[in-house]
């Protein structure tokens, strides 16, 4: 197996534990994750973000973790299929396209601008797996 498969590999099983451990999270605990951002929030003089842990955009923010969980970890086990890599590009780049638009036009919520940093940097480096890797990977 090439150095660059390694690479590949390692990114996706990585991503795909994260995500699925971000995803738990926020359907069991849905309230943390802004209670840490909105403590953070004050030192950078940005205003705290409601909590709403409940409902129906939890069911979607969950559901859309398990999806992005589910493209890595099927990037890990096809490393030759391309598609794998498109399609969390595609999720992440949106999430993090919409995060910025609403840090700028809604409210100034510290977990809308590191959303959009960090989906897009998962989002770039799914791309750049994508780009990069070699048609004839096998393994």
């Amino acid at each position: 197996m090439s150095l660059g498969v390694r690479r590949y590999k390692l990114f996706s099983l990585a991503a795909a534990v994260i995500f699925a451990f971000v995803g738990l999270v926020f359907l069991f605990a849905p309230d943390a994750v802004l209670v840490l951002f909105n403590k953070i929030s004050a030192y950078f003089g940005l205003p705290e973000a409601p909590l709403q842990g409940a409902g129906f955009y939890l069911i979607l923010a969950s559901a859309y973790m398990y999806l992005v969980a589910l493209l890595a970890h099927l990037m890990y086990r096809y490393p030759g299929h391309r598609i794998y890599p498109f399609l969390l590009a595609q999720g992440k780049l949106a999430s993090s396209l919409i995060s910025i638009y609403l840090f700028l036009r809604h409210q100034p919520y510290l977990i809308y601008l590191v959303n959009f940093v960090i989906d897009g940097f998962i989002g770039v480096a799914a791309l750049y797996l994508m780009k990069m890797k070699k048609t004839d990977w096998t393994a």
